[in-house]
């Protein structure tokens, strides 16, 4: 499985492809590359391998690993400084969402006077940039769940409102995006899951937002497809490349399509993870049948037309009873309590996600009592 895409961006995608990643940097212009991972993958040996052949190649590479998994605004800072103090010129965004996130977002802050708060996803911020100040990215996904590597923001956290923001440039999209999800072969049973579920989430929500966008329904429902097909696969037998590759081909579909919006599981997903540190995808596998369930009487004739494509009977309710037994099949909890949510802050939750901007992307006009209803009902299950 093999192909060279330009939708939405550059991507090379197949196996054993990371062998070309030194001439990825050549093409692209990038003589001194940053490579940006989180903590937790940098004493991998896929790291040191790569560093390797970029620096066989003669490229000035080195590594930026002081990533939070809920990324913060401190970890974007300490990044441009260590790319400003290594003279570096692009980046490789090497990793989980996280690090693609941070590696974008370094990327995009290298050139920029104005702070990076500046530049959230609010009206038309993203103009105040400057546009020349921008470094080139090289995407390489190592999970199969965000779709960042053909995204064009990342998401901070900011600690001082615990608040996670969307920093959003239309350069911020990656020059190349790598895909090899021999990559993914070495990821754990339990993060497979989530992070497969989190490409789901993106597909499922984008599908259901409102709005005309054909092109993404399009590519969100193949791309729920490839979840139902693949995603218990690579859960149970990680060795799988084939199904490891459908899911890598997902969670880029996921990430395409939800330019059209998200809604109510990434709206109360975030919140919850900025307060809790919870795993974003996880997060929202939890959340998911209760949002559904909310938005039923708004999207019931398109999963009815989702679920016939799938293969489901029972319109609706064959497909939320197939979430739900998908859900069980992986592992994933069943409520926002075994995630060590705390009840008490139900309402400050309510009140962020409202505010979030995937609330507004949701089949149904989201306001605190619904966001609340919404929470309690995944708390209690």
């Amino acid at each position: 499985m093999i192909g060279n895409w330009n939708y939405p961006t550059s991507v090379k995608f197949g196996a054993g492809r990371i062998a070309e990643i030194a001439a990825l940097c050549s093409a692209t212009g990038i003589k001194r590359p940053l490579l940006v991972t989180d903590s937790g993958l940098a004493g991998n040996p896929m790291v040191a391998s790569t560093l390797a052949l970029l620096r066989a190649d003669g490229l000035g590479a080195e590594l930026f690993a002081d990533i939070k998994s809920n990324p913060i605004g401190a970890n974007v800072e300490a990044g441009v400084a260590a790319y400003k103090a290594g003279a570096h010129d692009g980046v490789i965004a090497f990793g989980g969402g996280s690090a693609l996130d941070v590696g974008k977002v370094i990327a995009f802050m290298s050139g920029q006077a104005r702070p990076m708060w500046d530049f959230e996803d609010v009206g038309d911020w993203w103009t105040r940039a400057d546009p020349a100040g921008i470094a080139p990215v090289i995407a390489v996904p190592t999970t199969a769940g965000t779709g960042s590597e053909v995204g064009r923001a990342g998401v901070i956290t900011d600690e001082a409102t615990h608040t996670k923001r969307i920093i959003f440039h239309p350069a911020m999209m990656p020059a190349i995006t790598l895909c090899d999800p021999e990559l993914t072969l070495g990821l754990p049973p339990h993060l497979t899951a989530a992070t497969g579920m989190d490409a789901l989430s993106h597909c499922l929500e984008a599908y259901c937002a409102p709005g005309f966008h054909p092109m993404a329904d399009g590519v969100a429902v193949e791309g729920i497809r490839l979840v139902r097909e693949a995603l218990p696969t690579a859960v149970h037998r990680g060795g799988d490349i084939e199904a490891r590759a459908r899911m890598m081909a997902a969670a880029a579909m996921g990430a395409t399509a939800f330019q059209k919006g998200l809604g109510g599981m990434h709206a109360l997903a975030h919140p919850i993870g900025a307060v809790f540190d919870t795993h974003h995808g996880l997060t929202n596998a939890v959340l998911m049948p209760y949002v559904l369930s909310f938005n039923r009487s708004a999207i019931a004739p398109r999963i009815d037309r989702l679920a016939a494509y799938l293969g489901l009977e029972g319109g609706f309710n064959g497909f939320l009873a197939w979430v739900l037994a998908m859900r069980a099949d992986l592992g994933i909890p069943h409520t926002l309590a075994e995630l060590n949510v705390d009840p008490e802050k139900a309402g400050l939750i309510a009140a962020m996600a409202v505010d979030d901007p995937s609330a507004a992307g949701n089949p149904i006009q989201l306001d605190v009592a619904a966001t609340r209803a919404i929470f309690d009902h995944a708390m209690a299950g």
